[in-house]
């Protein structure tokens, strides 16, 4: 099964990305995890790394897929 990660900041940009695009993941491809860079600060440092500039961002396979813009990642610092 593949791994995907949904960063996202609880924004309403995010929340409609995540009602567009992570549902759409066939749950039998991808394990999807879910991290609110709003509420778990200590995971921006981790998003970076794989390239996430903004969120919503969904990451599969190591690739950053940036969704429309709901904030930078510089804001939630």
């Amino acid at each position: 099964m593949n791994k995907a990660i949904f960063y996202h900041a609880g924004c309403p940009v995010c929340v409609e990305a995540e009602q567009r695009f992570v549902t759409a993941l066939n749950p039998s491809d991808y394990q999807v995890e879910e991290v609110n860079l709003g509420n778990e600060k200590g995971r921006i440092s981790e998003a970076e790394k794989l390239g996430v500039t903004s969120v919503p961002a969904l990451v599969i396979g190591g690739t950053p897929f940036h969704i429309n813009f709901g904030a930078s990642i510089n804001d939630l610092k």
